[in-house]
């Protein structure tokens, strides 16, 4: 991570960091979402935006659902698919952009998004929510991990607030909750603080 907004980054850039370790590939689900796992609040058919090396997708099919990861990192989904080879899965992974998500011509009843709203500027802020919407229906759920302004300043993303999370998702959806949260990195292990979210298509 750098002191610079995640979303100045290229999709070039963004897959060239796959070549080590990114801070935030873990290697296992982050521990928010295996709650929705083990909650059993992932259902339907479920969409992982921003998958990264799959785990929350591979988590879901897992499960036994219908899963479906996407990135705009070549190295990245050939990771997941990796994944889903050796751990005999089922998964769908995508080299796709999460802007253009229209383009897929589905819809799903749960998406996922561990750690990407917060790598873009506010235009494409806006077009990333219209993106989501294009692939819900009402009911859809989705569920977002994000960096948050608690976090002090250093390395990683822009840091995001309730406030702009409020108005990114004030028409066309139900904001069920935005909890402080820890997201799991690499590089501390205490974490860094995050923002954990639901929502509700209406």
């Amino acid at each position: 991570m750098s002191d610079l907004p995640e979303g100045a980054r290229t999709p070039a850039e963004f897959d060239a960091m796959y070549a080590s370790t990114p801070p935030w590939d873990i290697g296992r689900p982050q521990p928010t979402f295996l709650g929705l796992g083990t909650s059993g609040q992932l259902q339907g058919r479920v969409l992982d935006v921003g998958c990264g090396t799959g785990e929350h997708a591979l988590m879901a099919a897992g499960l036994g659902l219908d899963a479906t990861g996407v990135d705009t990192s070549p190295t990245a989904i050939e990771a997941a698919r990796a994944k889903a080879r050796q751990r005999g899965l089922t998964v769908r992974f995508l080299e796709w952009d999460a802007l253009q998500l229209d383009a897929l011509g589905e819809r799903f009843d749960t998406l996922l998004d561990s750690g990407l709203f917060h790598i873009f500027d506010d235009a494409a802020r806006a077009r990333y929510v219209e993106s989501l919407e294009a692939v819900t229906l009402p009911g859809s759920r989705y569920f977002m991990l994000c960096f948050s302004d608690r976090q002090p300043a250093g390395y990683g993303p822009r840091r995001v607030t309730e406030a702009e999370i409020r108005a990114s998702f004030n028409a066309g959806w139900r904001i069920d909750s935005i909890v402080p949260a820890t997201m799991d990195v690499t590089i501390d292990p205490r974490g860094v603080q995050a923002w954990f979210c639901t929502f509700t298509r209406v």
